[in-house]
């Protein structure tokens, strides 16, 4: 890659940061175009499994970011490209959205009588949910939409039919998710 290359790999995702309204997990879906299909730094298996392990990882889910710029950087060239990869992309969706963020929340903070900022809160609520279902979205298809791969799609639709419907904790989910993966079953 070319310093042309990891500029424009920064200021991506700079512009993604101001636009990651519910978190960075917001953007994937454009992340996964940009990454895998226009530049083809990643493959789709790769892209879908840094998500994977971040969301299963503890800590802030934030950390996909670190590990799809890790990715990047691997496949441009070993682990000093890997590091560079991950500061990259890690300091360019942190630093504008979060001085976004604190500018912003001690504005509304400081006006949050004003009906106009109640409105706003409140209507960025779908807009949240539409950027979650996208990002979803991209995750499920990501191995194709053939009768093969039926039993994935079931067992999504059941994991999210117990998630909204019961009190199970998602953890045991997980967990079954894993055992049916060891089995060979999904």
């Amino acid at each position: 890659m070319s310093m042309a290359d990891w500029s424009g790999l920064f200021l991506h995702f700079l512009v993604l940061s101001l636009l990651s309204v519910g978190g960075a997990i917001t953007t994937a879906p454009d992340m996964h175009r940009y990454l895998v299909q226009d530049k083809a730094w990643l493959t789709d298996p790769q892209f879908s499994a840094s998500i994977a392990i971040a969301q299963a990882a503890p800590g802030p889910n934030v950390l996909f970011i670190a590990l799809l710029g890790w990715n990047v950087g691997l496949n441009a060239g070993g682990l000093p490209l890997a590091v560079l990869g991950m500061a990259v992309c890690m300091t360019g969706i942190l630093v504008p959205s979060t001085t976004l963020t604190y500018l912003a929340a001690r504005w509304s903070h400081a006006n949050r009588e004003l009906r106009a900022v109640r409105a706003f809160k409140q209507g960025m609520a779908p807009v949240v949910v539409a950027l979650l279902m996208a990002t979803g979205w991209i995750l499920a298809t990501g191995q194709g939409y053939d009768w093969r791969n039926l039993p994935n799609w079931a067992l999504t639709a059941i994991a999210t039919v117990v998630v909204w419907r019961t009190r199970v904790h998602l953890l045991w989910l997980l967990g079954a998710g894993a055992l049916l993966g060891a089995a060979g079953w999904v």
